[in-house]
């Protein structure tokens, strides 16, 4: 049996395999901040609004005097974003909001519709403010496309992560490895019934080591992405720096790195197995269905903004935070 079905390189955007939809990985060098949480830098040069070019090592993205998303909707799926490096400020329609980052991951739900920002707080004025993080587009399927919007953080401090051998880390930010359990997803996920199989690991392999990856169940689909590091191999097959390599869930793999680190991203989950279409941000299943979102939208707006800006961002003295569309609050 081959065990590797499909080997493609990685762009902005990486594709993916149902349940998901996409992955992104942002990287930004950002530089010192200023009073406003924005880069101590000119914005000279960069196309204000749509800066996805990464000039000078960093990119503004849709945000205007602050890296990030400003205010913008979604429907019909969740997005899982994952901070390896630097903060996120989030708010959205509902009225909830937070601060998190430094390995930790917010699970949103965006269900029947929601507006949130996610922007990027330079909150150093000293020093650089590097950020890293993952967004993944997960799939909901049709019985819960009109869910109630919410969301969930996985702090990093109850995410495990554990060394299956010397020179092997593995963080588990969804689903289950080696038993080894993440936070439960929210409850009208896809992810939160164990037979569907998602997940969502990190792992990261010191330079001449190697590691078995252990098998799933079958009718999986699972992916490996290769984002860090050379010399890669699986199963005794070399595969190019960052490129995505889609495998035989049923087969154990053996991972071997050479010459220096690596790094890989594994999406694994059962297919929903219904038709998709997607325009921009929404999610459904015709293309009935998103023109009546576009028309429910243009109405209600999901609600509104309960905000004085789109592009909000918290104090700059406060910590990680989320408070919660009940009025919960949780403070790290």
């Amino acid at each position: 049996m081959k065990t590797i079905k499909q080997i493609r390189p990685l762009g902005f955007q990486w594709q993916t395999q149902d349940p998901f939809l996409f992955c992104v990985h942002h990287e930004d060098q950002f530089p010192k901040g200023n009073a406003n949480l924005g880069p101590d830098a000119s914005l000279s040069g960069r196309n204000i609004g749509q800066d996805f070019t990464a000039k000078d090592g960093w990119r503004m993205y849709h945000g205007e005097k602050i890296p990030g998303f400003p205010g913008h909707p979604h429907r019909g799926f969740e997005t899982i974003t994952v901070v390896r490096n630097g903060m996120v400020d989030h708010a959205d329609s509902a009225g909830g909001k937070g601060r998190y980052g430094n390995g930790d991951v917010q699970w949103m739900t965006a269900g029947k519709g929601l507006l949130h920002s996610e922007m990027f707080p330079l909150l150093n004025q000293e020093a650089e403010n590097p950020l890293e993080l993952f967004q993944i587009w997960l799939n909901l399927p049709r019985k819960s496309k009109l869910v109630q919007p919410e969301y969930k953080m996985f702090w990093s401090e109850e995410i495990p992560t554990f060394s299956p051998n010397a020179g092997v880390s593995i963080e588990v930010l969804a689903g289950t490895l080696l038993n080894h359990h993440a936070p439960t997803a929210p409850q009208n996920s896809w992810a939160a019934n164990p037979d569907n199989h998602v997940g969502v690991y990190n792992i990261q392999i010191e330079a001449n080591t190697q590691f078995a990856f252990p098998a799933t169940a079958a009718g999986i689909n699972r992916t490996f992405y290769f984002y860090k590091g050379s010399n890669l191999k699986l199963n005794n097959q070399i595969i190019p720096n960052y490129h995505a390599v889609d495998v035989d869930p049923t087969a154990e793999f053996l991972i071997e790195s050479q010459q220096e680190p690596i790094k890989i991203l594994v999406l694994q989950g059962r297919p929903i197995q219904e038709p998709v279409f997607q325009h921009g941000p929404f999610v459904m299943n015709t293309r009935e269905d998103i023109i009546e979102v576009f028309n429910e939208y243009q109405k209600t707006q999901f609600g509104g903004w309960p905000f004085d800006r789109y592009d909000k961002v918290h104090d700059r003295n406060l910590g990680r935070f989320a408070r919660y569309t009940d009025g919960t609050e949780e403070v790290k």
